[in-house]
């Protein structure tokens, strides 16, 4: 597949087959997420493979009101977590020269694209996952306090054929030179 191809196409699966993704697949996943470009190459993105079907239901209750991927991540065969390792990508010499800060929600947004492109590209479908209690989603993957958790990413073959909700124009995102409202 072409890499146009997996961008235009590629959608927010919610709805998954119960079979199993093999080991081989989901490590071409792994490595999509590990080559992704970082600030000054920190690399600070840590990936957690939850298959353990408890721990999914129990992340699953920490999504946010409203958020329809709760049972995305209960029932997708796999989640991933997401995370970043924080004072380590956007610092040189443990300070932040820009005003932009800690850059790990970047850099951790950067791997989880190449993963979600690859995915697609392999036939599998993935949702990202943002809006969840931190806190508890946190304790319930033992989680140190210098990481992050930033995105849960349900993965597996999909059962459903999420529709295109469409893009804005290239004119309506674009100027020249300078910013131009459109």
């Amino acid at each position: 597949m072409d890499l146009m191809q997996a961008i235009k196409e590629r959608r927010s699966v919610r709805k998954f087959k119960p079979d199993p993704v093999g080991d081989e697949l989901l490590r071409t996943i792994l490595e999509a997420g590990r080559w992704a470009p970082s600030w000054a190459n920190t690399q600070c993105w840590r990936f957690i493979v939850i298959r353990d079907s408890a721990i999914k239901a129990s992340l699953a209750q920490t999504r946010g009101k409203g958020n329809p991927a709760g049972e995305a991540i209960r029932n997708a065969p796999i989640t991933i977590a997401i995370c970043g390792v924080l004072r380590e990508s956007g610092f040189y010499k443990g300070e932040a020269p820009t005003e932009k800060g800690d850059w790990y929600m970047f850099d951790t947004a950067l791997a989880a694209q190449n993963m979600m492109l690859t995915a697609y590209s392999l036939g599998l479908g993935t949702v990202a996952v943002g809006l969840f209690d931190a806190q508890k989603v946190s304790q319930i993957l033992d989680m140190p306090e210098n990481i992050s958790v930033v995105l849960l990413m349900p993965l597996g073959y999909p059962d459903e054929e999420p529709k295109n909700p469409g893009r804005k124009e290239l004119p309506q995102l674009l100027s020249y030179d300078k910013y131009s409202a459109t």
